[in-house]
């Protein structure tokens, strides 16, 4: 099994790595392959709304950059982890246009990431760890993917590379949600000949104007 570990952060070495190398290490433990994916220090846009990858139905953004290869790699992915630090109480920016462009093409697509296990990690210095950890997980679920638990909020806390190897918490949080997905990911593989997944639902769009 294979998960990819998308790291919103413009510091490669900061602390939302170490929240992901915490979570991965448990993955590596249990013979996962872990693949870490720098995206912060990516020059991104966002979506333009152009509606192309709903016409083109190939798998790809129109706009020509890393966001299409990192998008293959969702897709041939067992399970996949964000990992964001806090900007303004929410996802960094450059991460969000990666998440936006990426699900939405995975979705319009045949729904690519359906079924796959999905956990997001935040790193804050002080406040707005849980909104942006909110945020990130509204990907995961509308994605119909399947998340683990931890045995608290992913969030881990430190302001310098390196702080948040005082959070003790936070640290055994990233350890219990590796923990979780390893066993939630094994489960899966084990099953999936067993219990038949439900039949994809085509995609509903309404709106509220009347």
């Amino acid at each position: 099994m294979h998960v990819v570990a998308f790291n919103g952060s413009p510091r490669p070495q900061g602390n939302t790595a170490a929240a992901l190398t915490l979570v991965t290490d448990e993955l590596k433990s249990t013979g996962i392959d872990v693949e870490i994916v720098q995206v912060g220090q990516a020059t991104l846009r966002g979506c333009t709304a152009c509606g192309a990858c709903i016409k083109n139905q190939d798998e790809r953004c129109i706009i020509e950059d890393e966001v299409n290869g990192w998008v293959q790699k969702m897709k041939q992915a067992d399970g996949l982890i964000f990992g964001s630090p806090v900007h303004f109480a929410s996802i960094g920016g450059t991460m969000k246009s990666f998440l936006d462009r990426a699900f939405y093409v995975c979705g319009v697509n045949g729904s690519l990431l359906r079924h796959k296990v999905g956990a997001t990690v935040a790193a804050v210095r002080r406040s707005g760890g849980v909104t942006t950890f909110d945020d990130l997980n509204h990907y995961v679920n509308y994605a119909e993917m399947i998340m683990p638990g931890a045995n608290y909020w992913n969030v881990i806390h430190g302001t310098r590379p390196g702080d948040t190897s005082e959070d003790g918490e936070g640290e055994q949080v990233m350890r219990t949600l590796g923990r979780n997905m390893a066993w939630l990911m094994k489960l899966i593989e084990h099953g999936r000949d067993a219990v038949p997944a439900p039949p994809l639902e085509a995609k509903v769009f309404t709106h509220f104007v009347r």
